[in-house]
């Protein structure tokens, strides 16, 4: 089976977390991948804002697979740290995620997370980087490689 769009999806698909969150990846090859959330009331903090935390989640996940799609399946995050720049409010987030440095075993990547509106118009609230490596090919439950 390749590592292409739809099976970046079934991977995604199988992280109960991600699940709950309603996450999907829209765009995934070429050391790239853009993962998106929509935004709903339960995931909003105290201020009505998409919590830190839906950010921080988005960032890892996109890097990851950014990683994974310039590395291939059996990638971890090593690493990452996010600034949030304004605040989350919007429809949907919208994390996208490049490699800026890859090698055999780590791939340094970048992610700006964005919030669109009713229109589509998106604005830039987080920026993060982070470092995915490698990590052999895990077995997965079912003993099959796993991947990011």
């Amino acid at each position: 089976m390749g590592f292409d769009l739809a099976t970046a999806q079934k991977v995604l698909d199988s992280q109960p977390f991600s699940r709950l969150l309603g996450a999907r990846i829209t765009a995934f090859g070429d050391g790239a991948a853009v993962l998106e959330v929509a935004v709903r009331d339960e995931l909003r903090q105290q201020n009505g804002f998409l919590h830190g935390g839906v950010l921080a989640y988005a960032a890892d996940n996109a890097l990851t697979f950014a990683g994974g799609a310039a590395l291939g399946p059996g990638v971890l995050t090593g690493g990452f740290s996010i600034q949030y720049v304004r605040p989350a409010t919007g429809t949907t987030l919208i994390a996208r995620a490049v490699v800026v440095h890859g090698g055999r075993r780590q791939a340094v990547c970048r992610c700006d997370l964005f919030v669109a509106d009713a229109v589509g118009a998106e604005t830039l609230c987080a920026v993060a980087q982070g470092t995915v490596l490698t990590a052999g090919a895990p077995q997965g439950a079912d003993g099959t490689a796993g991947a990011p």
